[in-house]
């Protein structure tokens, strides 16, 4: 017995096995191109391993300070670079800060577009106006749906929003589930369809949520939005005081809730209505051919047929609610629109709130239309319109049911993204786990943590007439400057041969002053420029860029010091 205990005790001791070390869990990466820290622009791209998708590509409105400008769109590079990779493009809706840059993107990048089945029909419509892009592939989608990326999967989720099949999204892929809300609002009483789908979030976030990106558009507001069902009873109270006017109506094109809201009433009240403005045109026919608009056959009548009837029989539906110069209802304030003028004998209903730095354009046609006669009626004065966008309990409520481990607040200024990260901390998301990101800055997220990454190229592009990108910060700094002091020309002629001044310099002024009453400063310009041709032919009559170099010098500064204004001078040279 004593040599069997021996020979136990004498047995080896086994180390403890060593725990291998954990491969870091797989991460999804998010890179938005747009949409943050500003309004507008809205553009995100996803992606899991090797492969890519994109959710909307959106545009904006060019900023006070772009002169010039039409429109705003996401820097496509970042998507160029990595075309190969990219699966295919998701859209939310069909607002214009969502779907308005798709033509610039699809010329460049020809990939299948997902949609539902009303924003399939307002893209291809926004398509259309594009004859140079290739054929399209555009997918109807519809809730539930589960679409493949690659290595992730995409499922739309319904929403409520101000225009009808808005979608939120949830990814899913090895790294977890992340839920982008897209524009939203929960509207319990929507005049059309179904809510926000409340189940399907909390179902995702009982299972686990790794990341939630949502609308931060109202974080400041609080409380809860009203619902789009409370505009129409505030027409149903403008049609009784409008009596036996006419009733114009300018709202948003896409707006189909609000749309229909009014045809309903016109044929309560049997008013026959016409419709004014391209946009407003071909998305009212859009909805009807989808069965989103529905109204009785006689009640639609031609522009040309609004003077047959008296002005009580009418309903004028228009574009130009945020007071754009070309718009239907801007050029009826102005009485340049070709079909319709204004008098004491209208009603004038803008159902929009004006989108920040449209404010003045806005109050120029409400003040136009007044003059006019007309009684005109906006948001200030009676609940004509209502937010799309969830209020802070909502957006409370949404966190609350997704329980996300890590937040993103997107679609806003940084005020609204900052707000919303505060109202996630009140609601117990740790600081540390929110990010407030910034355009071509990709995030990474996994179980394992959330990392920021190397930048990639992102910005703005400006569309200026048919050019795309070819108006840069140069140029825009040469508009501002023309536009705040004018433009002074000094010509004058030389001999090609011997650099001898012929004629001129003369001074040619362009928004700066009257030559005529500033006789005196002119010719001190004028002198200004011809000592320095006279000093300088000379030695640099072969390089005329010295000389004028130094005339623009020298003539902006006597024009500074007699105006204290820096107009932009361009000499221009002419050789004979």
């Amino acid at each position: 017995m004593q040599n069997q205990n021996t020979d136990l005790n004498s047995r080896p001791v086994r180390t403890p096995r060593q725990p291998r070390p954990r491969k870091p869990r797989e991460p999804i990466k998010i890179i938005p191109l747009g949409g943050l820290n500003e309004i507008g622009k809205n553009m995100t791209v996803y992606q899991c391993r090797n492969d890519m998708f994109i959710v909307d590509c959106g545009s904006t409105f060019p900023e006070s300070e772009m002169f010039g400008i039409d429109l705003v769109i996401p820097d496509f590079t970042f998507v160029e670079e990595n075309k190969e990779n990219i699966k295919g493009i998701v859209i939310t809706h069909g607002h214009a800060d969502h779907i308005g840059a798709l033509p610039y993107l699809l010329k460049k990048v020809n990939i299948p577009v997902y949609a539902t089945k009303l924003t399939k029909g307002l893209i291809e419509s926004k398509l259309s106006e594009y004859p140079f892009l290739p054929a399209v592939d555009i997918r109807v989608m519809e809730p539930g749906d589960r679409i493949h990326m690659g290595c992730m999967t995409v499922v739309p989720i319904h929403v409520n929003h101000s225009i009808p099949d808005a979608v939120a999204l949830a990814i899913e892929c090895r790294a977890g589930t992340v839920i982008a809300t897209g524009d939203f609002k929960i509207d319990l009483t929507p005049p059309q369809g179904k809510s926000t789908d409340l189940a399907t979030f909390a179902a995702y976030g009982q299972k686990g949520v790794l990341a939630l990106l949502a609308d931060s558009t109202n974080a400041e507001r609080k409380g809860f939005s009203s619902s789009e069902r409370t505009v129409g009873e505030s027409f149903t109270r403008l049609f009784e005081k409008a009596g036996d006017r006419r009733i114009i109506i300018a709202t948003f094109a896409s707006n189909i809730y609000r749309i229909q809201q009014i045809l309903d009433l016109a044929v309560k009240h049997g008013r026959k209505v016409s419709v004014s403005g391209r946009s407003m045109v071909g998305n009212i026919q859009m909805a009807f051919d989808l069965g989103y608009l529905k109204a009785p056959e006689n009640v639609m009548i031609d522009p040309e047929k609004v003077k047959d009837y008296e002005p009580g029989q009418m309903v004028i539906i228009t574009t130009g609610s945020q007071g754009e110069p070309l718009s239907a209802l801007s050029r009826m304030a102005s009485g340049t629109h070709r079909q319709f003028s204004v008098s004491a004998r209208d009603f004038i209903i803008i159902s929009a709130t004006p989108i920040p730095g449209n404010e003045k354009m806005v109050t120029r046609v409400v003040n136009g239309l007044l003059k006019l006669g007309a009684e005109v009626i906006y948001e200030s004065m009676y609940d004509v319109h209502v937010s799309g966008h969830a209020y802070q309990e909502e957006l409370k409520l949404m966190l609350k049911l997704v329980n996300p481990m890590y937040f993103m607040p997107v679609h806003g200024e940084y005020k609204h993204l900052k707000k919303h990260s505060m109202l996630a901390q009140s609601i117990g998301v740790k600081e540390e786990n929110i990010v407030i990101g910034n355009v071509g800055e990709p995030v990474s997220f996994s179980k394992d943590g959330m990392t920021k990454c190397e930048p990639v190229t992102a910005g703005s592009v400006m569309v200026d007439g048919l050019g795309v990108g070819d108006v840069g910060s140069v140029v825009l700094r040469d508009r501002r400057h023309l536009s705040q002091d004018g433009l002074v020309v000094v010509v004058f002629t030389v001999d090609n041969s011997t650099g001898e001044l012929l004629s001129g310099p003369d001074i040619v002024s362009r928004g700066f002053v009257y030559v005529k009453e500033s006789e005196e400063l002119i010719s001190e310009a004028r002198l200004a420029a011809r000592s320095v041709i006279e000093k300088y032919q000379d030695h640099y009559y072969k390089d005329w860029t010295v000389i004028k170099a130094k005339i623009r010098d020298q003539v902006s500064q006597v024009l500074y010091r007699r105006t204290k204004r820096s107009p932009m001078v361009l000499p221009i040279v002419m050789e004979v």
